[in-house]
């Protein structure tokens, strides 16, 4: 972090509002963040790579900060291309913002991180730093089994990068930024539309797609939207327990009343209209979920709770070993699915290649997939994962030639046992403990 935003962020925990802060955005801390970004990526709509502008590092960024000056700097439209998307036939959007625009979005986003980090609710950990998934679940995981929890809200937005009201992101960054330049631009890349195959389309709402702002904007919007909201409005009117946990836009609330649960979903509702956005009703329950919810359902004459989903896993009631209440979770159908299908595009796409880097790239991918999923009473689905993918491995090594092919006993010895076995990486119950 460098000493301009170490000063704002200082600024922003005494006072209310900055008066200035683009005199964070100069060469030294534009150059910071160019060398800072991958290289890899796809180029935006001047098809310009990091490499290239580079090898003129000095000449670009001090030229960039003169349009700046100038206000003549103007970022490009966002160029969309659509990727396959795992598990299914249809495609997804994927913004690829200009080198440059990257460049200037890092340094304006690091300095709205330094302003609204200190505002920002212990229950919201989507793109935050030092908070990941994992956390939010342990988060959610102590609420369900230290609380008076009986029903749980699974509240899903639709749309809801694509639908964020310019005009009153504006009002919530105007709350804590009174630097007019800095404004200006943050509303220069809101409406800089995209571009796609030859056609600008305008930008009316919604954030830049693919662009690295777009993250705290996010965060910004929800926060006074509806984090800020829940904790002085939602907590304070409830009788019984209300707790909640967001990730992104993906959230989950908790309540000790059935009626309270459903007040809440009510007045939610209203509360995004107010701003633009809209619950996806297929998507948003309530449910019956706690310690107390099989007997409640059993009483009733009903099956087991029903389950929800939060962050790539279901989350289902069950007990432990002592025979009390557990809240545990499996990683989801939809996302098990997709990983499966993921992973034999990739292994189909390397047909060409030595067995020993399909392998070492294999391992990597497998370990990745360990790190996100190997958690607390997920043993079984990644270890079936596994089965899985050294099946798929075994079938694809034999479609690579009519000769040569490998018997299930040769490649159990030479291959199967070179690749990574699962394992449990993080304890979601220790970390909901020491929470």
């Amino acid at each position: 972090m460098s000493n301009e935003i170490i000063r704002i962020s200082n600024i922003a925990r005494k006072y209310r509002q900055i008066d200035t802060v683009m005199y964070a955005i100069n060469e030294e801390n534009l150059k910071r963040s160019a060398i800072k970004m991958a290289g890899n990526k796809a180029v935006g709509i001047d098809k310009v790579t990091k490499k290239e502008y580079i090898e003129k590092l000095n000449l670009n960024i001090k030229d960039l900060v003169q349009r700046m000056k100038r206000m003549s700097y103007k970022p490009k439209a966002v160029r969309r291309t659509y990727i396959p998307k795992p598990g299914s036939d249809k495609k997804r959007p994927l913004g690829i913002p200009a080198f440059e625009d990257k460049i200037v979005q890092d340094l304006m986003s690091q300095i709205l991180e330094a302003i609204y980090e200190p505002m920002f609710k212990e229950f919201s950990y989507g793109f935050r730093p030092g908070r990941s998934c994992h956390q939010a679940i342990a988060y959610l995981d102590k609420m369900l089994h230290r609380e008076k929890v009986n029903y749980v809200v699974d509240l899903d937005i639709k749309g809801f990068f694509d639908n964020i009201d310019h005009e009153w992101l504006i009002k919530f960054i105007e709350y804590r930024i009174r630097d007019k330049v800095y404004i200006r631009y943050i509303k220069r890349f809101l409406k800089s539309g995209i571009l796609e195959q030859g056609k600008l389309i305008r930008a009316e709402k919604g954030t830049p797609q693919g662009g690295i702002i777009s993250p705290i904007l996010g965060n910004i919007y929800l926060h006074f939207v509806l984090d800020d909201w829940f904790e002085k409005v939602v907590e304070r009117q409830t009788k019984g327990y209300a707790g909640m946990v967001r990730y992104a836009d993906d959230s989950v609330a908790c309540f000790q009343y059935k009626e309270e649960a459903e007040k809440y979903l009510r007045s939610v509702k209203k509360r995004l209209a107010k701003f633009g956005l809209e619950v996806a009703e297929e998507k948003t329950k309530i449910l019956e979920f706690g310690r107390f919810a099989a007997r409640e359902r059993r009483k009733q004459g009903k099956r087991k709770p029903e389950t929800f989903e939060f962050l790539g896993f279901t989350h289902y009631c069950s007990t432990g070993k002592n025979g009390q209440f557990r809240a545990k979770r499996k990683t989801s159908g939809k996302k098990f699915r997709a990983k499966v299908q993921e992973m034999k595009q990739w292994l189909r796409s390397r047909m060409q290649y030595k067995v020993t880097d399909t392998i070492k790239l294999l391992n990597i991918k497998l370990v990745g997939h360990y790190r996100y999923y190997g958690i607390t009473d997920n043993t079984e689905a990644v270890r079936r994962y596994w089965r899985i993918v050294t099946i798929m491995l075994y079938k694809t090594l034999n479609r690579r030639t009519q000769k040569n092919k490998y018997s299930y006993k040769e490649y159990y010895n030479k291959i199967r046992n070179q690749i990574v076995r699962p394992r449990i990486y993080v304890d979601i119950v220790e970390m909901a403990y020491s929470m």
